[in-house]
């Protein structure tokens, strides 16, 4: 906001925004002295002139990220798993929380992303750094702190290697229904051989409850995904007929696969210990599913669908054909 008052034989004009130091001139003339507030305040609104930077002389790193946890965290889908993340890296980096935001540079990340990658993989550390990045921008956008640029984005991110090619051998599907089997909690079978019929995600599968599922229709409703879309999925009739089974003895009318996400991981690893596979992760049946639905003949499209994969770019990282397959159907 500009003020102009009269000192004197000369016009003295202030503008003061909010992060800006105060600009302050005079003339001669009133109408130069509002010709140059006006222009004056253009160039703050475009941000052409410099911040002020001792608002950040009195907010630390942590600061930033409590804000952060307390105020935007709880609006998101991961709620726990983000604010745990930032809770320890506080933890974690306690000199660097403690620094003000005026000394904070991408150097510093830069070393810290160097010592993480010594005992964690590429893609703990773009989580980590993905959302002390998202902080920064809200701080700009939304809260006004007086920051020319996020230190952040400027940092290298590790390449991720994490594609996998893992399918499950006619042997090692039987491997693991006997282990699956000999579980002492029945409800891991069908959510199994359910994961492996539509390539849902466990947390999806975890999540669904029977008043999404049409059983006339064939589809399940899936309201709460990943990537943030809701999606309809076709079923395969042997999808149902594991639901159909597990209805017939369920006594909770809410979720279809009544155990905790706790409860399924113990589950599971004793029934991977049990199986003897080696290397077999649980989003692998997501893979083998996927994978399946091409084989059979879906479209690239069709399996998009079903997957809930809105750029078939990462579709094909879950697809990987088997060569002797495809070289039957050649010959």
């Amino acid at each position: 906001m500009a003020t102009i008052r009269k000192h004197g034989r000369r016009w003295q004009v202030q503008v003061r925004r909010k992060g800006y130091s105060p600009i302050s001139q005079s003339f001669l003339k009133k109408s130069d002295a509002q010709e140059w507030a006006r222009f004056m305040e253009q160039q703050v609104d475009r941000r052409s002139l410099p911040y002020d930077p001792r608002k950040l002389d009195t907010i630390t790193l942590g600061g930033l990220l409590e804000k952060y946890r307390d105020e935007v965290i709880p609006l998101k889908r991961c709620t726990d798993r983000e604010t745990n993340l930032l809770n320890a890296f506080i933890v974690r980096s306690p000199k660097l929380a403690a620094m003000p935001l005026s000394a904070v540079s991408a150097s510093h990340f830069c070393i810290y992303r160097d010592q993480r990658l010594k005992t964690v993989k590429p893609a703990t550390i773009c989580r980590e750094l993905g959302l002390i990045q998202h902080a920064y921008d809200i701080a700009v956008k939304e809260w006004g702190y007086p920051l020319q640029e996020n230190p952040v984005a400027k940092v290298k991110k590790p390449e991720i290697r994490n594609r996998r090619e893992r399918r499950l051998s006619l042997s090692e599907i039987k491997s693991l229904i006997r282990a699956l089997n000999k579980c002492q909690n029945k409800i891991i079978k069908p959510l199994t051989l359910f994961a492996l019929q539509t390539g849902m995600r466990r947390s999806e599968i975890l999540a669904a409850e029977w008043v999404h599922l049409s059983m006339d229709s064939y589809v399940l409703h899936i309201p709460v995904t990943k990537n943030g879309y809701p999606r309809t999925i076709p079923l395969t009739k042997r999808a149902v007929r594991i639901l159909m089974e597990i209805k017939a003895k369920a006594s909770d009318q809410g979720r279809i696969f009544p155990v905790t996400e706790a409860g399924f991981r113990m589950a599971w690893r004793r029934t991977i210990e049990r199986s003897g596979l080696i290397n077999f992760h649980f989003h692998d049946l997501r893979h083998e599913a996927i994978s399946c639905f091409f084989e059979k003949g879906l479209s690239v499209p069709e399996v998009a669908l079903i997957s809930g994969h809105r750029d078939y770019r990462m579709l094909f990282r879950y697809t990987h054909l088997k060569a002797e397959d495809i070289a039957n159907k050649l010959n």
